[in-house]
């Protein structure tokens, strides 16, 4: 399936389908389905129950998470998940410590549908939310499902593009992508497409952020980990 930059950017999402009939059903691109059904179906029998934290995400709900975060509302994260005073930063530096750990609207994996946060719902004692870090997977309760998941999800046509931190997105083991779906939607996500975009939007940092925008490119949307071979 061949996507329009607005949907590539999260703008246009009826492409989109529902996993299943409930109201507000997480939406994926419609060639993640079956391979999603698969790997939950071994995540099952081996006793876990992988549940989607965030599938898809618009251009929208980016864009407020980036202009939260820019203005200083909502919390922007060192690379030891320390908080940041954003309000001592310049503006370049706003827009590099916001990428560390929120993907710059139009460039996010999520905007596709497919790419999933995942955990095992049945890790989590009661009452206990899950806060997606690097702790709760490497030695928390989502240490055994992320063994598990790191194992099996090739298997089932899914990488994890954040694997390891390449000094561009930090490491995210709960972040899994359709290895034949996402990489041919990459290569058609296009730096001049972006800036297009980007000149558009009303998004906060706007100067900051064309005049990196290859950087950008280079360091947070091209530069992800190595993509196993899968015959799927």
């Amino acid at each position: 399936m061949t996507l329009s930059l607005a949907q590539l950017t999260g703008q246009d999402t009826q492409f989109l389908v529902p996993i299943n009939a409930r109201p507000n059903a997480p939406c994926l691109h419609p060639e993640v389905l079956e391979h999603l059904e698969a790997l939950r179906h071994s995540a099952h029998q081996a006793g876990f129950t992988l549940t989607i934290a965030s599938a898809h995400r618009s251009f929208d709900r980016q864009l407020a998470i980036w202009n939260g975060k820019y203005r200083g509302e909502k919390p922007v994260l060192d690379d030891h998940g320390q908080p940041i005073d954003i309000h001592t930063l310049t503006d370049n530096e706003r827009v590099r410590a916001i990428l560390r750990w929120s993907a710059l609207p139009g460039t996010s994996r999520h905007h596709w549908g497919t790419d999933l946060d995942v955990f095992d719902r049945q890790a989590l004692a009661p009452g206990e939310s899950l806060a997606l870090t690097q702790a709760e997977y490497d030695h928390g309760p989502q240490a055994r499902f992320a063994t598990w998941l790191h194992a099996h999800a090739p298997r089932y046509g899914f990488f994890f593009p954040y694997a390891q931190d390449q000094g561009g997105v930090a490491r995210e083991p709960w972040h899994i992508s359709h290895i034949a779906t996402s990489q041919s939607l990459l290569n058609a996500l296009t730096l001049d497409g972006l800036h297009h975009v980007i000149a558009q939007a009303p998004i906060l940092g706007q100067q900051a952020i064309l005049e990196q925008l290859d950087w950008i490119y280079s360091t947070y949307v091209t530069n992800i980990c190595e993509v196993h071979s899968w015959n799927g």
